[in-house]
C-alpha cells in the first residue's frame, strides 16, 4: 500500500481519538465513539454491543476508514517514540498508564499535548515523544515532553500497548473488538466514517 493512502486515515483517526466532545448545557452528551464488539455486519449497517450492553446501529459511510490496533511489547517504546498515552492519577499522585499507543513515524506530531479523555472518569490523554525511560521491576517511568510541557507516565508490566497498523472493511467481522467513531444525524441515528478494529481478537485498549 502507498505510504500516502496509509498515511491520511490514520492521521484522521489519532485526531478524532484526540479531541473532546463537551455536552451542551442541560443535555446528556451524545456518544463520540463507542467501544464494544461487533454484532453483525449487514450491508451498510455496523452493529456494535458496546461495553456498557447496548446494542448500538451505525451506518457506515461509502468513505469509511478503517485501521488496525495490533498489541506489541513494552520494550519497544524507546526514548524519542512519539506515543498516546491515557493516565489516571493513583492515590500516591502519581500517573498511571492505562494503556500506551505508539505512533508509526509518519505520524508524529498527530494531537500533540495533553486533555480530558472519556476511557474511565478522571482519565487523560497526552501525545508526546518519550524524552526518558527508567526501567524497573515494575515497568517503566516515563517523562514525556509535548510543546506545553511534560508528564511523568508509569506504565506496568500490564498495561496494554498498541500501535497502528493497515486495515479495511474486510476487518469488521462479527466478534471483532472496535471503537467506531460516531456522529448523530438529525433522525437521530448514527453513523460512522472511521473505525478502530483490533487485530488477533485484541480489544483496541484507548
Amino acid at each position: 500500500m502507498p505510504r500516502h493512502t496509509f498515511t491520511r486515515p490514520l492521521i484522521a483517526i489519532a485526531m478524532v481519538a484526540a479531541s473532546s466532545i463537551y455536552a451542551l448545557a442541560q443535555q446528556p452528551p451524545t456518544p463520540s465513539r463507542v467501544r464494544g464488539t461487533i454484532e453483525a455486519v449487514d450491508g451498510d449497517q455496523l452493529t456494535v454491543k458496546s461495553r456498557s450492553g447496548d446494542d448500538v446501529k451505525l451506518h457506515m459511510t461509502s468513505d469509511m476508514l478503517v485501521v488496525g490496533i495490533t498489541k506489541i511489547s513494552l520494550s519497544d517504546i524507546k526514548v524519542g517514540s512519539f506515543i498516546g498515552a491515557t493516565t489516571v492519577p493513583g492515590p500516591d499522585g502519581k500517573q498511571n498508564a492505562l494503556e500506551v499507543h505508539v505512533f508509526p513515524e509518519n505520524m508524529r506530531g498527530t494531537g500533540e499535548g495533553s486533555r480530558p479523555y472519556d476511557l474511565r472518569p478522571n482519565s487523560t490523554m497526552t501525545n508526546a515523544t518519550v524524552a526518558e525511560s527508567v526501567v524497573s521491576n515494575d515497568g517503566n517511568s516515563l517523562i514525556i515532553r509535548y510543546k506545553d510541557g511534560e508528564k511523568k507516565v508509569e506504565v506496568s508490566p500490564d498495561t496494554p500497548v498498541v500501535t497502528y497498523v493497515p486495515a479495511d472493511k474486510s476487518d469488521l467481522k462479527a466478534g471483532a473488538k472496535v471503537i467506531a467513531f460516531m456522529k448523530k444525524l438529525p433522525d437521530g441515528s448514527f453513523e460512522t466514517n472511521r473505525v478502530s478494529v483490533g487485530r488477533d481478537g485484541l480489544t483496541p485498549p484507548m
